[in-house]
């Protein structure tokens, strides 16, 4: 009976092993989704920037300035909502970008692979993380 015992419980730290990582990768998978539709967002605002920018111009009209900057700003809100995710995902991965490159590194990482730039340490990124 012993035996049985033994791979069950293998069986089951497996099977908690793989559910785990499942959902960090469906997790993962449905930040790149979002991200993928905040950037479309962000070229249909382009695009609206830009038509209007042009038709102002064929009729020689001023552009009104408080137009484009609230287009500016939904722009900016979604490259926001950009980043945040991207961080969801670093996170979930349990890495982190390089201050310096923005290359994505092992969270314990004191230096960068790729630019050699000296990180903050694992303490001084929980600090902030406990913070917000």
């Amino acid at each position: 009976m012993e035996i049985f015992e033994k791979i069950g419980d293998a069986a089951s730290k497996t099977y908690k092993y793989t559910a785990e990582k499942t959902s960090k990768i469906a997790k993962e998978t449905k930040m790149k989704i979002k991200i993928n539709e905040y950037k479309h967002e962000i070229e249909e605002i382009y695009q609206e920037i830009g038509e209007t920018v042009y038709r102002k111009f064929i009729v020689d009209e001023e552009i009104e300035e408080d137009i484009l900057k609230e287009k500016c700003a939904s722009i900016d809100c979604l490259t926001d909502k950009i980043v945040e995710c991207k961080n969801a995902i670093l996170k979930l991965k349990e890495k982190r970008q390089c201050k310096n490159c923005y290359e994505e590194i092992e969270i314990i990482a004191n230096y960068c692979p790729n630019c050699g730039f000296e990180q903050e340490q694992v303490e001084e990124i929980k600090n902030e993380e406990n913070e917000e």
